[in-house]
Formats: C-alpha cells, sequence, structure tokens
C-alpha cells in the first residue's frame, strides 16, 4: 500500500530484522516466538502433570486428552508395543509444532514459526537422522537396503530395475524433504493469505475508505475471519500430519515390512 494504490502483502512479511538496534541479526520476532513456544508448552505440561491426581481436573484433564489422542491416533498405529517408548519424543513434536502454528492467530504475535522453512527443516532433519539410524541399528547396513529395496513378493529384475532406484530416492531424498516443505509450505500459504484479507479490508475501511471501495473491505474482512477459523483446522492438521509421519519413520526402521 503506498502512493494511494492497494498492494499486497508479499514475501516482505517474512523479513525481519534483528529485535533492536546493536541486536545480534539472528535475534529476530520468529527467533522469539520460537523461544517462547517453547516456554509455553514446559509451562503447560508442568503446570498439568507437577502435581498429577488420581482424578484429574483441569489442566492435568486437557494434557491427559492430548497426550491419549497422540498415543492413540498417532503413535500406536504405526509403532505397535513400542508405543510407550516413542510417546516423549511424539507428543513433544505435535505439542511444539501445534503451538508454533498457532501462533499465526495468536493476537499480537500473528505468526506462524513454520512459515520460517529453517523451523521446519531442522524438525524433519533429526526425525530423518533418527529414522536412519534407528534402521541401521534395527537391520544393519545390508538388510537396512535390501529391506528397502527388495520387498517381499516383488520379482527380484523388476525391483532392481524400476522399486529399488525409486525407492532410494524417496527414502534419502523426497521423503524428508516432502516432510519439511508441506508443513512450510501450508504455514506460509496461509499466512500469506490472511495478510491480503485482512489488509484488503483494511485499506478500503480504514486508510482509504470510499463508498464504492466499503463492499470490498466488508468482504475483506469477512473472509480473514473465515479463513482464521480454516487456518486454525490447518495448522492443527499439519502438526497432526508432520508427527504421523514421524512415527511412520520410526516405525518402519524398527519393523521392516515382511
Amino acid at each position: 500500500m503506498h502512493d494511494g494504490e492497494f498492494r499486497a502483502p508479499g514475501v516482505e512479511l517474512f523479513d525481519f530484522p534483528p529485535l533492536w538496534d546493536g541486536a545480534p541479526f539472528w535475534l529476530t520476532k520468529p527467533v522469539a516466538i520460537t523461544l517462547l513456544g517453547v516456554v509455553v508448552v514446559c509451562s503447560l505440561a508442568w503446570a498439568a502433570f507437577a502435581r498429577p491426581r488420581l482424578v484429574p481436573r483441569g489442566l492435568q484433564n486437557l494434557g491427559e486428552y492430548g497426550y491419549e489422542f497422540v498415543r492413540d491416533q498417532i503413535a500406536r498405529p504405526f509403532l505397535g508395543g513400542d508405543t510407550d517408548r516413542w510417546m516423549p519424543l511424539l507428543l513433544s513434536l505435535f505439542t511444539v509444532n501445534l503451538v508454533w502454528n498457532f501462533m499465526g492467530v495468536f493476537p499480537l504475535i500473528q505468526f506462524p514459526v513454520n512459515s520460517h522453512i529453517a523451523y521446519p527443516i531442522v524438525s524433519a532433519f533429526l526425525v530423518y537422522a533418527l529414522k536412519i539410524y534407528l534402521g541401521f541399528r534395527h537391520q544393519g547396513l545390508a538388510g537396512y537396503f535390501r529391506n528397502m529395496a527388495f520387498p517381499p513378493g516383488l520379482p527380484r529384475p523388476l525391483a532392481l530395475v524400476l522399486y529399488a532406484p525409486l525407492e532410494i530416492v524417496y527414502v534419502f531424498v523426497t521423503a524428508p524433504f516432502t516432510h519439511a516443505v508441506r508443513l512450510f509450505a501450508n504455514m506460509f500459504a496461509g499466512h500469506l493469505l490472511l495478510a491480503f484479507f485482512s489488509a484488503v479490508g483494511f485499506w478500503f475501511l480504514v486508510t482509504h475508505p470510499t463508498a464504492l471501495g466499503a463492499p470490498l473491505g466488508i468482504a475483506g474482512v469477512i473472509t480473514a475471519v473465515v479463513m482464521t477459523g480454516l487456518e486454525m483446522f490447518i495448522q492443527f492438521l499439519q502438526a497432526f500430519l508432520f508427527t504421523m509421519l514421524a512415527a511412520m519413520y520410526i516405525g518402519d526402521s524398527l519393523r521392516p515390512a515382511h
């Protein structure tokens, strides 16, 4: 928005200077929100479970619902008997990413941490490194590649020529890339859309109000409100999918298909 003309917000929304003059170049708003999100998750966990009761109430009740959701809907379908062992990691992944995503619609903050590609990449890389480590540890180096490239029931020549190269590319390139980019792209696009419709409403109703532009401004505000609700659902869904894929990768490394 400049010189009496409306200009849609763009990628400059994701470019932040240091928090104050003289601050380290890396100390920006996304970094502060990241730390805030971790503090929020740790504080809620402490408040819920520091003094657990036999009959849960309040935050403990909410925390147990969250734990059961991650256990039953994400971990158990892929990990089976190993579920409890991996729940601390999966519950942490889900809750932290959920809070980071919800920061995009939280008043005065309004920035989803995962719309900066660095954060999903780090999370996805940690899951990927764990997946490869567990695969080598539980299947052996040769066994890991054999189970990955030559699934049971598939003719060996067909697997060698077609399936094995595609599966190797998927495991070592495509899977970690899409694991990170899926989360990033949804948060990036959602934040951009919310900013656009909010800017439309503000421009035509506050900055440059006109009789002809008022209906467009009202439509922008209504769309921004509806999009906020939709974005909250997507934020939850992406935290769920990211954690579900992590559980699936761990399960595949622990118990290859036979």
